[in-house]
């Protein structure tokens, strides 16, 4: 997901996405500790993409306090 398309949702937005990826990365790391998944890049994939919406959410809550 790029954060362009990221910046234009609202911040209930964001954090609904942030917990759906947090939960998908939990699936991954259980699947590829246990053998059922080999696929690392959407693991790694999933990863960036909660860095991302973590740090727009930063963005906007130190936007908010200036």
């Amino acid at each position: 997901m790029k954060a362009e398309e990221l910046r234009k949702k609202t911040l209930a937005e964001l954090h609904a996405l942030l917990k759906e990826k947090r939960e998908r990365l939990y699936h991954l790391r259980v699947e590829l500790s246990q053998g059922k998944n080999k696929n690392l890049k959407e693991y790694r994939q999933t990863k960036k993409d909660i860095a991302r919406i973590l740090t727009i959410i930063n963005e906007r809550r130190h936007q908010k306090q200036k």
